[in-house]
């Protein structure tokens, strides 16, 4: 591959471009001038993933593509914020380099196509969704609310009253959600990862099309559907046609975290993997609860034969004991992708592994640790816990503070899901799609004396009345 800057973009040099690239490593600067084939960048922790990423697309604007044309689809809103935000630094050093700071522009990443695959979907469906008989104006019922629906259904359909238990609204909508996003069938799905629901498939399969069923009377879609409709977008000629013509370039993070049904809508889109770019690091796979498969990066050189694999080793982030102790653990791996990561900072401990009687004994250790660290002069405000999961901290938050150990907290409830903001949400959303019915109920609900049987016969006549036209 040809691992010189070619091209030549507006308001850029080649001078300005090899500046830019400098700074970077052998292998990153590989995977940012690498052409149309398939490209995997397999990113080990700490190598600097994201920089690599933020440089091609950076580049790819600079050698002339037109930003409006580069998909860039992110596991978080957040990362796409960061990424572009990056691009648009490494824009400006190129214009500086080019000397041309004198000229006013408009940030280039503000035209990128970049998001989630959920928030991409929901853009596309509003463009093309006619193609398949979806009107643009549908409302998007978010997992709550696709919870509280199936329970609705869960009830009309009198199977809360069985005489066995039947599963509760959450397990339902997770099973519905992994036989989507995994693309395997109801008895498929509870047999795998449900099998103490494995007497209830049959009731399983007629409350989830009493689901659908209502999902399409009332326009709705729920997060499942956002991926299933562009998917299906791509199996209609015409508009699979429409939705490959919008873009030059397709890049996906952590690709590692994907999911079958997503693996399937890049292959659509990117026939043969031409223009794709994928990145992420198969020992990171941690999503597997939620249908997502590492089989997708594993499997990603023979899904597309013309693939180039770039391998990112140097870690930036760590000392090389703990990535002795981190390649050690990965050579384990049945199937993996080679990697072998390395360090320029040789010193620093070998991480440990304590094992703890109880969640006391774990918060006495972790408080022993802080305060002898303190004594040796390590700052409070430089130490840190961890924990995979905000409540966890309870009993050390409680520990702390008897003892008069100050902290912060970085976590907890998101901003999105506190009940004052969902309620604002469904007003919203009832005032764009009168139909919406979970909308509805939740905001009805608010009001003194309704209660959902209440609130669901008023919504029933309001959806009636607006069918009419009234």
């Amino acid at each position: 591959m040809d691992s010189t800057p070619t091209g030549k973009g507006k308001g850029t040099d080649e001078t300005a471009i090899g500046a830019i690239l400098a700074e970077l490593n052998q292998q990153q600067r590989e995977a940012v001038l690498h052409g149309s084939e398939p490209l995997l960048i397999v990113a080990g922790a700490g190598t600097g993933k994201t920089a690599t990423l933020a440089h091609r697309v950076a580049y790819k604007i600079a050698t002339g593509t037109d930003p409006g044309r580069i998909l860039l689809l992110t596991f978080t809103r957040r990362a796409a914020s960061e990424m572009l935000r990056r691009v648009d630094g490494i824009l400006r050093r190129l214009e500086a380099e080019s000397r041309r700071t004198d000229t006013a522009t408009t940030p280039a990443s503000g035209r990128v196509w970049g998001g989630t695959f959920h928030a991409v979907g929901t853009r596309l469906l509003r463009l093309h969704g006619r193609s398949i008989g979806l009107e643009p104006s549908f409302t998007i019922l978010d997992r709550g609310d696709a919870e509280d629906l199936l329970g609705v259904l869960r009830t009309e359909l009198g199977l809360a009253k069985s005489d066995r238990r039947f599963p509760l609204k959450g397990t339902c909508m997770d099973i519905y959600s992994r036989c989507v996003n995994a693309r395997e069938p109801v008895d498929q799905t509870v047999e795998a990862d449900f099998p103490w629901c494995k007497d209830d498939i049959d009731d399983l399969r007629r409350l989830f099309a009493a689901y659908v069923d209502h999902k399409a009377d009332h326009n709705v879609l729920d997060y499942d559907d956002l991926l299933l409709f562009w998917h299906g977008l791509l199996t209609d000629a015409a508009a699979a046609r429409s939705i490959r013509s919008r873009f030059d370039c397709v890049l996906v993070d952590e690709y590692q975290d994907t999911n079958r049904l997503q693996a399937e809508i890049l292959q659509m889109l990117c026939p043969g993997g031409i223009r794709l770019t994928a990145v992420g690091d198969d020992a990171q796979a941690i999503y597997s609860f939620r249908a997502a498969t590492v089989r997708n990066i594993l499997d990603f050189p023979q899904q597309f034969p013309e693939t180039r694999v770039v391998t990112l080793e140097q870690n930036y982030r760590s000392t090389q004991p703990i990535l002795d102790t981190t390649n050690g653990v990965i050579s384990e791996a049945a199937e993996r992708h080679a990697k072998n990561l390395w360090s320029q900072r040789p010193d620093g401990a070998r991480p440990q592994l304590v094992t703890c009687d109880d969640e006391d004994e774990q918060t006495e250790f972790v408080i022993h640790q802080v305060l002898e660290h303190r004594e040796s002069g390590l700052a409070l405000r430089r130490q840190a816990v961890l924990f995979r999961a905000s409540h966890h901290s309870l009993t050390l938050e409680l520990e702390l503070a008897r003892r008069n150990i100050p902290f912060r907290k970085y976590g907890g409830l998101r901003f999105v899901e506190t009940a004052h903001v969902k309620d604002l949400m469904a007003f919203l959303r009832l005032a764009e799609n009168p139909r919406d019915l979970m909308a509805g109920t939740r905001l009805l609900m608010l009001l003194p004396g309704v209660g959902p049987k209440k609130a669901r016969g008023l919504m029933d006549r309001l959806t009636g009345n607006t069918g009419r036209g009234t």
